[in-house]
């Protein structure tokens, strides 16, 4: 399950990036195409990873918490990819301003999809993880019994 550990780093990492450079001008410079190919990154591996994480699931005892784990964990491919449209948006504003004067209204539109998606983003990878560690550690925790 290292693959999941690549989308809980870099799937955040990715969505503050993204925040960063579609507000700062001197960011965007500087970091649009890491930005580019991590989203690129992240949208490739979560199929991986949600196929891992499915095969998983059919080696598990089947409960309430495993199946929410993995409905959740179905839904990231979305948010990959509107990370990565994004991240797309922002490397074509990056081109546009190095040929002509940048256009204040698309990079305010733009900023604002980039805080929406991004903040989406970092939101379900917390809700997966949060899912995740209920379904392990629910049944553990039950079963050992009352603290001291």
């Amino acid at each position: 399950m290292l693959l999941v550990h690549f989308i809980v780093v870099l799937a955040p990492l990715t969505a503050i990036l993204v925040i960063v450079c579609s507000v700062w001008p001197a960011a965007r410079r500087r970091f649009v195409w890491l930005t580019l190919v991590l989203a690129a990154v992240i949208t490739g591996l979560t199929p991986l990873t949600t196929d891992a994480g499915e095969w998983l699931e059919k080696h598990v005892a089947r409960s309430v918490a495993v199946h929410t784990h993995a409905e959740l964990g179905d839904t990231m491919i979305y948010f990959s990819a509107a990370l990565l449209v994004v991240a797309v948006a922002i490397a074509a504003v990056h081109l546009r301003e190095r040929q002509k004067d940048p256009s204040r209204p698309l990079t305010l539109i733009l900023a604002g999809v980039a805080l929406v998606v991004a903040v989406g983003t970092i939101v379900q990878v917390y809700r997966i993880g949060e899912s995740g560690s209920r379904a392990v550690w629910s049944d553990v925790i039950t079963t050992t019994g009352s603290a001291p």
